[in-house]
């Protein structure tokens, strides 16, 4: 794997973020994950100002790795590049828009569940893909046989990760690092519990040491 991929698969874990006031809560978040030994995020698109939030976070911790989730648009792509992010995540495969972000240099991880849009990822030369919604696709069990016939990439499930089944996914060779949102939720970052955000991480990283062991 190229370095970028390669650095978000050894800290194995990616918080996926939704943040409504940035100029509150970017900073001190940023903090909180690294303190808690994941220095990376996917800020989504979901929320307004998620390019703010990026360029936040970064100026908050320069070593961390910042991207952008939940991008549907190339306007995304160039707000997050301005921002300083780092790499870009799209809810499905979207061949327009994985052009657009090779052209611009920044690593895209596309939202990837059939063997049609595997096809279309290898079509790029992409090596890590999304694998989203990842529990309401058919989850591990399908990931794994979809790797049969495509094991060129490595695959970031994203949705219905939690503490429980990050250990189950997170050891399986085929899987590079797990998306999830359970440390960042909106609770914990509304009512500032970083010290819970922070905790929360730790937890993670053990898991995935753990099962990487």
């Amino acid at each position: 794997m190229n370095a970028m991929n390669q650095a978000i698969s050894d800290i194995g874990v990616v918080p996926v973020i939704k943040l409504s006031n940035p100029e509150r809560d970017a900073a001190p978040l940023a903090r909180a994950l690294c303190a808690g030994g994941v220095p990376v995020a996917e800020v989504t698109f979901r929320a307004a100002g998620a390019d703010k939030a990026i360029r936040l976070m970064k100026e908050a911790c320069p070593e961390m790795i910042v991207g952008a989730g939940t991008v549907t648009a190339k306007e995304h792509i160039d707000a997050t590049i301005a921002a300083g992010g780092q790499f870009i995540v799209t809810p499905g495969f979207d061949p327009e828009l994985v052009a657009y972000a090779q052209e611009k240099n920044i690593p895209i991880f596309p939202g990837c569940t059939t063997p049609t849009d595997y096809h279309a990822a290898l079509k790029f030369g992409l090596e890590l893909i999304k694998f989203f919604p990842a529990e309401q696709s058919g989850g591990l069990a399908k990931i794994k046989a979809m790797s049969a016939p495509f094991p060129q990439f490595k695959v970031m499930p994203t949705g219905g990760i939690s503490l429980k089944n990050l250990g189950e996914y997170i050891s399986a060779p085929v899987i590079a690092a797990c998306g999830g949102s359970y440390m960042v939720t909106a609770d914990l970052i509304e009512n500032g519990k970083w010290d819970e955000i922070t905790e929360l991480c730790k937890k993670s990283r053990e898991i995935v040491e753990e099962a990487r062991k």
